[in-house]
C-alpha cells in the first residue's frame, strides 16, 4: 500500500496570468510557436517565449544545460503562472536530474504537454507532488478546435473533464467492465516503461493509469506491456485508461495493437477503458494527472478531477 503524500494544486489560469513557453525535448518550428502566442493572447494571456525555446541541436532544441536553464527558469518566476511545452520528441528525461523542484515546491504551477513530456509529468509527481496536465504542446495551439477548447478548459477553469469513450478511435473495442477510482497517472507507454527503475517513476498502486502512444507496432506495444507486468506494476494499478495508439505500418501480421492491448490487458480483472481521444491523434482532450479520477468503463466515461484550484 503507497503510503499518501502531499499533492500540490497550482491555481487556475485567469486573463492576465504571464505562461512559459519552453521547449525541454525536441525543436519546434517558430511559425508554430508565433502561432501559439495568437493563441494563447487570445485568451487573456501573456504568453512569453523563453530565449532557447527556438533553439535546435540535431533532434533535440538546444543543449541540456539551455532546455534545463529555460525550464527552470519558468518553474521558479513568480510571475509565471503555466510552463506549456512546445512539443515532445526526445530529450526531457536527459535534464530530470537538472531541475529545480524545491522551486516548484514552493511555488507550483500549471504544466502542460504529452508525449515526451511524460517524462517530465512523472519527476513532478514523484517529488513534488505536482498535479500537471497531460494535454496539447503549444506547437498543437495552432489546429485550433478541440486541441485549443479543451486545453483552455483544464487551464481555466475548475471544472471536471469527463472524456466519453468515441467508436471513432481504434482502440475502442478495448473494454472490460467495472468502476475503478484512483489517482490518474501515466501518459506515454514508451516513455513510461523508460522510467521504471528510475528515481522519476511514479507509484503506481491504485493508480488509474493512463497509456497511449504512436508508431508502435504491435510487437513493441506487447514488449512494452510485458515489460510493466514483469516489473509487477500492472498488478497495482486499480484501472487502465487506454488513449490512441497508432501504428506505421502493419508488416505481414494482421494483429494490431488494440488486439495486443485486450489480451495482454483484458484478463487483469481491473477495469479497462479505450476509445478516448487522448494522445497523438486528430483529437487530444486534456486531462490532470495527479488527479483523482474515476473510470466507468460499463458508462464508457473517464471522469477527471480539475488539475487547478
Amino acid at each position: 500500500m503507497s503510503v499518501a503524500r502531499p499533492v500540490l494544486n497550482p491555481s487556475v489560469l485567469r486573463a492576465g496570468d504571464a505562461v512559459a513557453l519552453v521547449s525541454p525535448a525536441g525543436p519546434v518550428a517558430e511559425a508554430r510557436v508565433l502561432a501559439a502566442v495568437q493563441e494563447l493572447s487570445a485568451w487573456g494571456l501573456r504568453p512569453r517565449v523563453y530565449p532557447h525555446a527556438l533553439d535546435a541541436d540535431h533532434y533535440l532544441a538546444g543543449s541540456d544545460a539551455s532546455r534545463a536553464a529555460d525550464l527552470n527558469d519558468a518553474l521558479a518566476d513568480p510571475e509565471i503562472r503555466a510552463v506549456l511545452c512546445n512539443r515532445g520528441g526526445y530529450g526531457v528525461q536527459r535534464i530530470l536530474d537538472h531541475l529545480d523542484y524545491d522551486a516548484v515546491r514552493q511555488d507550483p504551477k500549471l504544466v502542460v504537454g504529452f508525449s515526451d513530456i511524460t517524462a517530465l509529468h512523472a519527476a513532478l509527481w514523484q517529488h513534488t507532488g505536482l498535479v500537471t496536465v497531460h494535454g496539447p504542446v503549444a506547437a498543437q495551439l495552432e489546429r485550433g478546435g478541440l486541441f485549443a477548447s479543451t486545453l483552455r478548459h483544464v487551464l481555466m477553469s475548475t471544472a471536471p473533464m469527463v472524456v466519453e469513450a468515441s467508436r471513432d478511435e481504434p482502440t475502442y473495442s478495448v473494454r472490460t467492465c467495472g468502476v475503478a477510482r484512483g489517482t490518474l497517472l501515466g501518459g506515454n507507454l514508451s516513455i513510461l516503461s523508460t522510467c521504471v527503475g528510475t528515481p522519476f517513476m511514479p507509484d503506481l498502486e491504485g493508480a488509474i493509469l493512463l497509456i497511449e502512444d504512436v508508431g508502435e507496432l504491435a510487437y513493441r506495444v506487447d514488449r512494452l506491456l510485458t515489460h510493466l507486468g514483469n516489473c509487477g506494476l500492472l498488478k497495482r494499478v486499480a484501472g487502465i485508461a487506454v488513449g490512441q495508439f497508432s501504428e506505421p505500418g502493419h508488416g505481414n501480421n494482421p494483429i494490431r495493437p488494440p488486439e495486443v492491448l485486450m489480451e495482454r490487458l483484458g484478463s487483469l480483472g481491473i477495469p479497462l477503458l479505450g476509445g478516448l481521444s487522448i494522445g497523438h491523434g486528430d483529437r487530444n482532450l486534456a486531462v490532470a494527472l495527479g488527479s483523482q479520477a474515476t473510470l466507468d468503463a460499463d458508462a464508457g466515461t473517464l471522469t477527471v478531477s480539475p488539475a487547478a484550484r
